[in-house]
């Protein structure tokens, strides 16, 4: 927390007083807080409210000394689902949360119309991504116990103090969705002009169009076109969000009848819709005394939140009870219990799978519907396919329990290494018998009509070059190759480490190495144990630069030398700021020994990169053209996405771009890619109000998110195979949209081609399937899963035989000792923790970044090795119960055996089948 952001937060105080109820975020910021603190802000709520509330917390916050507060306060903020004041807070920019402030002061003026003409209860559900969840579940309780009115007197508070920019807009949509004569009162001003208030009577007011069509759904909105006019509309077209097209119940006709099918259809057309028509079809089909149940599965947490989304508001009107589970809410949530009391139940695959394997869920006869959104990944040990052995080990067993139906939707089922037709059909049955699918349903009848809705972009290959010369690549090789001969010096072995050869600086191949050999040095073992101990911690620490130097090398490529630069001077900035021993003082030194005449040559206007001056050229040209063209831009690796930002955002030629980012949510070489609300937020923004006008992503958007129609895909540097292509191009879906590829490599053009011809093949062999007999396909179905169940039963591995010898676990790093497998007890069957006051020596612990409240566990503070020159990170310190105890990750230690020395690498507990005790409070008090 630096004294400019202490000033700040005092400065911007009234926003957050404005905005903030502190109650919804105490439990997160709780370890910063005494109780009798907490207590008090509680009180002033109940006493005085929430602004009083957030005024006693803004003066408690400010007060605090200790170090990571700040940071605390913003991932509270996220984790609350104050996304608008997040944002604020962390760019100091108020202004989306300045311009809510008329739509404010209008409801203020129009709330006794609003508490005498809603019911909240009816466009609850519409508004509740405006609201906090527990704003939400206040209002309902307010309507249960005292009342409608009383109800929209609380809503009311609860709108007054949204940090959500579109919620004035989504307020006026939910109102004209139930015709409620409010929403006449309820004007949305775009030009953001003085507001009139007309009375209720006035003549002149004309009846608003009734729009039905969600906002966070781009396919919805599409189709939304074809809906009646309003004079047609009949009080049953109110439940339905738009009518659905020809060709949509083509593709939902088969599913409808019974059948397991895969919907195959272009990315743009509403296979969502066509999923809730079938949905709502199977729902409606009651058998006696047999209540219907359907799983949606969805891979990527941004594709789940967008369905879910869709399929409540749709669902829940008509009396359907809609829930969900994800990895990222999976820890408080009762899947046995969300289960059973609901009709539709949306899940990330792999909790299903483990539920499946601990018992919570006894088999998938609890379901009645399976919908595999992006089902081509069913395939090898996915969790798709996981779910699929379970289903297909039921039905070829001889169960009598019934199983569901499947339905797996895709813009494209793949023809994996298919060399001609024959083998791509081979292919496709393969991926049908995985989902014991009976029929692969393309638009045949309707073809035209699906061809005016979704409109293939042209695709353009363009060959751009790369530098000619590059002193910042021949600086840092140099570089590289000093830090390599260190390693060489300490460990004449390095070689025999790792069998990669041939590998080159900056490329994909030496990450590799990187990796390969950094985990063979955790294992090296030697007769002398401090001199292994210093070996392994100096490979961890060169290879480590090595990587970075690599990673810069990438961006230096694609990028400019500036960005690559500021990529390694923020790694070193953090290096000197951690530890920093002998080993890394001398790296720190050789790179700042060349640091200058770096900076010299990134700004050299010699050294621009061609390829951004190709890029560059492109953008202008385009936005010439059409000054409304929205883009997405594909790179690779997130350092790329935040490198072309910097480029874009400094580039005038460009000022005409408002530039964001989009990526995923994984945490690999310690950088943590976006939160969930921080996707959320970018998807909000790209696809509601224009403020973005270029989006750059990873691969997290070419696959199954729902974007907003744009006219240009730009593929830098990014090729995979025909599945990934037709997704990323498939996300241009406006009329006349253009794909490019950027490549200075001929042989990424070439693959493209080779992913051309086989979508070619892959429709062809569709069409060959289609016409065959039903029988004769259903058998080859069967043969194939009859032959694929013989070998995973014949390969099926053994359970693992108990290892009950005690053994050490030493730290990663550093090689120190750090506890015995004999005190280690396992939490709740998946949390590991050690018992004794020896443990306690040998770890030292920091304040949490992002404490938070899981389960009956609460997370305070980051654990590391205690060595010295080490400070490796070894876990988390929480609070269970009424204990205070460590929590390890079993990665970050090597396992010995203590009788031969023999060491190992896990980077799972449930791969190291050592002899797991319980634990159990008692030892806590000996």
């Amino acid at each position: 927390m630096t004294t400019e952001q202490r000033l700040n937060l005092h400065a911007f105080g009234d926003y957050v007083r404005k905005t903030l109820d502190p109650t919804h975020i105490l439990s997160y910021m709780a370890p910063w807080f005494r109780e009798d603190e907490v207590q008090y802000i509680q009180a002033e709520k109940n006493n005085k409210g929430p602004m009083e509330a957030a005024t006693l917390f803004l003066k408690l916050l400010l007060e605090l000394q200790e170090e990571g507060w700040f940071r605390a306060f913003l991932d509270a903020l996220n984790q609350a689902g104050y996304s608008g004041l997040y944002e604020a807070i962390e760019s100091w920019d108020f202004q989306k949360i300045e311009k809510l402030e008329d739509y404010r002061s209008l409801l203020k003026r129009l709330q006794p119309e609003f508490k005498a003409r809603i019911i909240p209860t009816e466009i609850l559900s519409e508004i509740s991504e405006c609201l906090i969840n527990q704003e939400c579940e206040e209002i309902i309780h307010v309507c249960t116990n005292k009342g409608m009115m009383a109800g929209a007197e609380k809503m009311v508070e609860c709108l007054l103090r949204s940090d959500k920019e579109n919620w004035p807009k989504t307020l006026k949509l939910a109102l004209e969705r139930e015709q409620n004569k409010f929403s006449e009162l309820w004007i949305i001003d775009e030009g953001g002009q003085d507001f009139e208030i007309k009375d209720l009577e006035d003549d002149d007011i004309e009846t608003s169009e009734v729009q039905i069509f969600y906002q966070e759904d781009p396919e919805s909105r599409n189709l939304s076109q074809n809906a009646h006019p309003p004079s047609e509309i009949s009080h049953t077209d109110l439940y339905s969000p738009f009518k659905p097209r020809n060709y949509q119940l083509e593709l939902a006709l088969p599913a409808k009848k019974g059948k397991n099918t895969i919907i195959c259809a272009p990315t743009g057309c509403g296979k969502t819709f066509v999923s809730l028509l079938i949905c709502e079809d199977h729902l409606k089909k009651f058998s006696q005394g047999q209540r219907r149940k359907v799983v949606f599965f969805a891979n990527q947490i941004p594709v789940y939140e967008q369905q879910k989304s869709v399929f409540s508001k749709y669902f829940e009107r008509l009396g359907y009870k809609v829930a969900g589970i994800s990895g990222a809410t999976a820890e408080n949530a009762p899947v046995e219990q969300i289960v059973e009391n609901n009709d539709i139940i949306f899940l990330t695959p792999q909790i299903l799978v483990n539920n499946l394997k601990n018992g919570t869920i006894p088999s998938l006869s609890v379901f009645t519907l399976m919908i595999f959104d992006e089902c081509h990944n069913t395939s090898k040990q996915h969790p798709y396919n996981m779910i699929m052995f379970n289903y297909l080990d039921q039905k070829l067993g001889g169960s009598s329990d019934p199983l569901p139906q499947v339905i797996g939707m895709t813009a494209s089922v793949g023809v994996g290494d298919a060399k001609n037709t024959d083998e791509a059909m081979d292919y496709i049955c393969r991926l049908c018998a995985s989902l014991d699918v009976s029929e692969i349903v393309t638009v045949k009848d309707n073809l035209e009509e699906l061809e005016q809705i979704v409109y293939k972009p042209q695709k353009y290959f363009r060959k751009v070059e790369s530098r000619t010369t590059d002193p910042f690549k021949c600086i840092i090789s140099e570089l590289m190759r000093e830090t390599e001969s260190l390693a060489k010096s300490i460990c004449g072995e390095l070689e025999t480490l790792s069998p990669i050869q041939n590998r080159e600086f900056g490329t994909q191949k030496y990450e590799q190495w990187i990796s390969t050999v950094q985990k063979a040095c955790t294992v090296f073992r030697l007769p002398d144990r401090d001199e292994e101990s210093r070996i392994c911690k100096a490979l961890f620490l060169y290879t480590s630069h090595l990587r970075k130097y690599n990673d810069a090398l990438i961006i230096n490529e694609h990028a400019r030398m500036k960005d690559a630069l500021d990529y390694l001077k923020d790694f070193f900035s953090n290096v000197r700021a951690a530890g920093f021993d002998e080993t890394e003082q001398d790296l720190t030194r050789r790179f700042e020994e060349k640091l200058q005449e770096l900076e010299t040559i990134s700004v050299d206007p010699n050294n621009e990169n061609p390829k951004l001056e190709d890029l560059c050229f492109i953008l202008q040209e385009e936005y010439h053209l059409n000054p409304e063209t929205r883009t997405i831009l594909f790179v690779k690796t997130r350092a790329l996405v935040d490198a072309l930002k910097k480029w874009i955002e400094g580039n005038s030629r460009l000022n005409f771009l408002k530039p964001d980012i989009l990526t995923g949510r994984c945490k690999t070489n310690q950088n943590i890619g976006m939160t969930l609300p921080a996707q959320k937020c970018v998807l909000n923004t790209f696809g509601t109000n224009g403020a973005n006008n270029i989006l750059i992503a990873t691969s997290v958007a070419d696959e199954g998110i729902d974007i907003v129609q744009c006219n240009l895909v730009i593929l830098y540097e990014y090729v995979g195979n025909v599945i990934k292509m037709i997704q990323t191009r498939g996300r241009g879906r406006a009329r006349g949209s253009k794909c490019f590829l950027l490549t200075s490599n001929a042989d990424v053009i070439e693959k493209e081609k080779i992913n051309l011809y086989k979508e070619k093949m892959m429709n062809d062999s569709i069409l060959n399937l289609q016409a065959w007999n039903e029988a004769v396909f259903k058998r080859k179905i069967l043969d194939i899963q009859i032959h694929e169940k013989f070998l995973r039963d014949s390969q099926a591995k053994p359970k693992p035989v108990l290892d009950k010898k005690n053994k050490k676990l030493l730290c990663k790093k550093c090689k120190a000792l750090a506890c015995y497998t004999a005190d280690i007890r396992v939490i709740e069957d998946s949390h590991y923790t050690v018992v004794g006051d020896a443990f306690k020596e040998r770890f030292v612990s920091k304040p949490h970044p992002k404490p938070k409240i899981f389960s009956s566990f609460e997370k305070r503070a980051k654990i590391y090795c205690a060595r010295q020159d080490c400070g490796h990170d070894w876990g988390i310190h929480v609070k269970y119960k009424t204990f205070e105890i460590p929590v390890i990750k079993i990665e970050s230690f090597v396992v010995e055996d203590i009788a031969t020395g023999a060491q190992r690498l896990y980077s799972k507990w449930k791969e190291f089948h050592f002899e797991k005790t319980p634990f159990h409070a008692v030892e806590m008090y000996k």
